[in-house]
């Protein structure tokens, strides 16, 4: 009986979700598209931080590509789980493309 591997990352509607900061990365690296989270601004609710405003952007992760013809799809929204929930679909009709 072969052992699972086991995943170095978290993940989320089994993709990877990679934190560094503020940033946060969902998806594959190894596919053609990636959504990158910034939290640009936060609220303090019982001494917890969370995340208010949030940036979202589709990255092509072709490297052939040029830095500013990455971005293939961005916006701003209120709240971390409208974030990801928007980034969630752009990358799941982009991967299907």
């Amino acid at each position: 009986m072969a052992a699972k591997k086991e995943s170095k990352f978290l993940t989320y509607k089994n993709k990877p979700l990679v934190r560094n900061g503020n940033t946060l990365y969902y998806g594959n690296m190894d596919d053609k598209f990636v959504v990158m989270f910034q939290i640009l601004t936060t609220t303090d609710l019982d001494g917890v931080s969370i995340a208010d405003k949030v940036s979202v952007q589709l990255i092509n992760t072709d490297p052939e590509v040029r830095p500013h013809d990455r971005i293939a799809q961005k916006t701003e929204k209120k709240g971390l789980y409208n974030a990801m929930d928007i980034g969630k679909i752009w990358l799941e009709r982009a991967l299907a493309e």
